[in-house]
């Protein structure tokens, strides 16, 4: 493995793992923040306690995708200087505009929704958690708007005598086709997630203690289950459009995702295919006829350019080289992102179905599957990113930078392995750490809200931390 691969490895590694926390903060925060509107607007305590007990699973996982995402950034300068060089200009900008004013709003806000419990009036602390689910999707757009613009180059030029791309257009940036549509796609994406987690730590209280708070958590199943099933129909909307657009731009990427070698017209999708070991041919499939045509055109007798030809097109405008990705792995990963988030969302159904007319749930199997509906959603987020970024290969700026091209010159086996297993311990701690404070704190079920007797000798008392 040489140490492009091993860059590649360690960028992969930690970006997964990382983004493992982002979807359930984006869209955990927003339901947060519906339960206290709702309380505000009600008085009914049971959304302030379901406000405060799901809000203490934010803080736990909004704190560890923190810690988490903040090695990204240093990898850019130490593994992939010569991608920083080559893009920085135009890379830094939707970057440092994230910093300056997502993360800002993101983390001024935190605080006083934190610490003004009690002390700022109900609806500017409600407010407060309101510009905070702002900030992460402004985080989230700006993010992926600078990793649209490697799928996608726009408002740039290369100087000839630096050899670097520079900024001429931020407007053409932040407007980018692809960001435009990938953005609601993965905040799609974070509902899914989140609804998935409020609703098994709901069924999983109402089975277990089934007399106590059991209204409270009805509603939450009712809302968790209903916002998975919201969610994964925007997925499927906003995947749609955005499957048209890589057929558009990045056409090799959508032949990769049905191992279409062939051109044809209309193409089918494969929804099952065992193929050769190197994966340049399959061996048997079930296919459904002109659904690749419509998935990649609009069109069931629409054109889909197949891997041979867009190979040899990209020969003769880029020179010699191999210009498809890995198919297998783009495949795969492509069904796996659509098969996963639909096996959460029946989930779902499944759950709702268990409370319909004041049930409770009694089924083993549900109780048993629990686990696996934010663990799906989970999965398919991080298959998707898999997909998308491996599909690109081998680009990191589609038709201007070679992957191979990009990483450090001075940066050896030596220290990638290190660091690599390095952050692969620290990362597994990590992870042990925040799966036993969310077990720990969701088994505990809903807080008690009756407030403390008040003393007229505490009404100056210092800001205090809520949890």
């Amino acid at each position: 493995m040489d140490v492009t691969d091993l860059a590649r490895w360690q960028f992969g590694v930690t970006t997964v793992y990382h983004f493992l926390f982002v979807p359930l903060t984006i869209g955990l925060v927003f339901m947060v923040a519906a339960f206290e509107t709702a309380w505000v607007r009600t008085g009914n305590e049971k959304w302030l306690k379901l406000t405060k007990f799901y809000g203490k699973l934010f803080l736990i996982n909004f704190a560890m995708g923190l810690v988490t995402g903040i090695v990204q950034e240093f990898q850019f300068g130490m593994n992939w200087s010569e991608y920083s060089r080559f893009v920085g200009d135009v890379f830094g900008a939707p970057l440092a505009m994230e910093a300056l004013v997502a993360f800002f709003l993101e983390s001024t806000f935190l605080g006083l929704w934190i610490f003004g419990w009690d002390r700022l009036p109900k609806k500017v602390h409600a407010a407060c958690i309101w510009v905070v689910a702002v900030g992460t999707v402004l985080s989230a757009y700006f993010i992926l708007a600078a990793n649209s613009w490697m799928q996608n180059p726009v408002g740039y030029r290369i100087n000839p005598d630096t050899g670097r791309a520079e900024l001429t257009d931020i407007v053409a940036v932040l407007t980018n086709k692809v960001a435009l549509i990938t953005v609601p796609h993965t905040v799609a994406g974070c509902f899914l997630v989140a609804g998935g987690l409020v609703t098994a730590v709901a069924v999983w209280h109402l089975v277990r203690r089934p007399g106590q708070d059991a209204g409270t958590y009805r509603s939450a199943v009712k809302i968790g289950a209903w916002t998975t099933l919201v969610a994964m129909g925007a997925m499927l909307l906003t995947g749609d459009i955005q499957g048209k657009i890589m057929t558009e731009v990045q056409p090799m990427k959508m032949a990769a995702a049905e191992a279409l070698y062939s051109s044809e017209q209309p193409a089918p999708f494969s929804v099952f295919t065992v193929g050769t070991l190197d994966g340049s041919r399959p061996v048997w499939s079930v296919e459904i006829p002109g659904l690749l045509s419509f998935l990649g055109t609009g069109s069931f007798d629409g054109r889909v350019e197949g891997i041979n030809d867009l190979q040899a097109e990209y020969e003769q405008q880029y020179g010699a080289g191999d210009y498809s990705p890995n198919i297998p792995l783009t495949y795969w990963t492509f069904r796996f992102m659509i098969g996963l988030g639909a096996a959460a969302a029946l989930l779902a159904l499944w759950a709702l179905w268990s409370i319909r007319r004041g049930r409770t749930p009694t089924s083993r199997w549900l109780v048993r599957a629990l686990p696996l509906l934010p663990l799906l959603p989970l999965a398919a987020n991080s298959t998707g990113w898999i997909f998308t970024e491996m599909g690109r290969q081998p680009w990191v700026v589609f038709g201007e930078l070679k992957t191979a091209a990009a990483n450090s010159p001075n940066v050896g086996p030596a220290e990638l392995i290190t660091s690599l297993a390095v952050f692969t311990l620290v990362y597994g701690v990590l992870a042990f750490i925040e799966v036993r404070l969310l077990l720990k704190y969701a088994r505990a079920g809903l807080p008690d809200v009756t407030p403390p007797p008040q003393d007229e000798s505490e009404q100056d008392r210092p800001l205090a931390f809520a949890y």
